[in-house]
């Protein structure tokens, strides 16, 4: 009798210790951050996709780079989700939170009303927006100073134009969409006050066959300079370009790419119709929230904004042909001023007005 009861007490310690054994050896869920093998980070697409070769593209490489810089594997440390409609965005940013996702970004400020939902039923997990901004303890919101590079962007296509008539092709109309048609036409009419530009939306990110089809028109009423800020309906806009200088390869059919260096877009034999691009450092900011969130550091509840200061935005020289002294010139000339505060680039149609009524 005796030794059975010692049985007994034997095995109930060492239960015991199984269960003191397994609390004390938790993963480090508390504040100091997570563990490199237990992270997990994913993005959730708009409609564009991560091979639209501008924003979605440009968010992707930056979850990949981060997944590189820690030993993170796709698909189990870093992953995305692509989304076909406006439908997908809350389904999506659910799946990823089921599958214990500590941080997971929305990709575009169409994301926003849906993080925002699914932040308040889900408070323990960590989220970044894109472009947007949502107010919540567990969200961190990345914004970008879009019309200082537009206006850039602007001042290199007024200073390379030979028409003085150039375009600008708009995905859908938004408030964000217009702080780049602003700045653009902005910085445009700095450099040439009496300069035309000819503003057009598409109405979608993901109709490159409008975007060429609005190319065409411009293209054939003498404009010859258009930045884009349509993402996947931007590579309709290389198309024409680059067929047309494919048939008439002394023609001027120039092309600003936006959000990352397009240079490779508008490659055609031994030429290139991408005068230049407005980048936007969607990559550099993805990988240094998840970086930050990872480490403990999760800026939740804050306003994370990336400019020409802090080289968040700029404009590329890839095209060297192209992209001649006296546009690095102009550009860096304005540039410094934004830069020291003495011009300050419109976001808005009234802003805009103002601005230009005072040159």
């Amino acid at each position: 009798m005796k030794m059975r009861r010692y049985a007994v007490l034997l095995g109930l310690l060492l239960v015991v210790g199984v269960v003191l054994s397994a609390c004390g050896s938790g993963g480090s869920s508390e504040q100091g951050g997570s563990d490199s093998n237990s992270f997990k980070t994913a993005m959730v697409t708009d409609t564009g996709g991560i091979d639209d070769k501008s924003f979605n593209q440009s968010a992707w490489e930056g979850l990949t780079q981060f997944g590189a810089d820690n030993d993170l594997k796709e698909k189990e440390g870093y992953d995305y989700l692509q989304s076909n409609s406006a439908s997908d965005y809350a389904t999506n940013l659910n799946r990823l939170v089921q599958s214990n996702t500590d941080l997971i970004f929305g990709v575009g400020f169409k994301l926003a009303e849906d993080i925002s939902k699914v932040a308040d039923q889900n408070k323990e997990t960590h989220f970044a927006i894109i472009d947007s901004v949502v107010e919540k303890d567990n969200v961190a919101s990345i914004v970008f100073e879009e019309q200082q590079g537009s206006f850039l962007a602007g001042v290199a296509a007024a200073t390379k134009s030979e028409s003085g008539k150039i375009g600008f092709v708009g995905g859908e109309e938004s408030e964000l969409i217009k702080k780049f048609e602003a700045g653009y036409v902005a910085g445009a009419k700095s450099v040439n006050k009496d300069i035309e530009v000819d503003v057009q939306y598409a109405g979608s990110f993901g109709a490159p066959d409008k975007g060429k089809l609005i190319a065409s028109n411009m293209y054939n009423s003498g404009v010859d300079v258009i930045y884009h800020s349509a993402g996947g309906t931007g590579n309709g806009v290389f198309a024409q370009a680059k067929d047309l200088k494919n048939n008439d390869p002394e023609g001027s059919y120039w092309v600003i790419g936006v959000d990352r260096d397009q240079y490779d877009e508008g490659q055609i034999g031994d030429n290139n119709v991408t005068l230049t691009s407005m980048l936007k450092a969607v990559d550099v900011a993805v990988a240094d929230v998840a970086q930050k969130s990872k480490d403990g550091n999760f800026p939740g509840g804050e306003i994370v904004s990336y400019g020409l200061k802090d080289d968040g935005i700029g404009i590329a020289e890839t095209n060297t042909e192209a992209y001649t002294d006296d546009i690095k010139a102009a550009v860096d000339e304005w540039k410094q001023k934004i830069i020291d505060g003495d011009v300050t680039a419109p976001t808005t149609d009234d802003e805009l007005k103002e601005y230009v009524d005072s040159l």
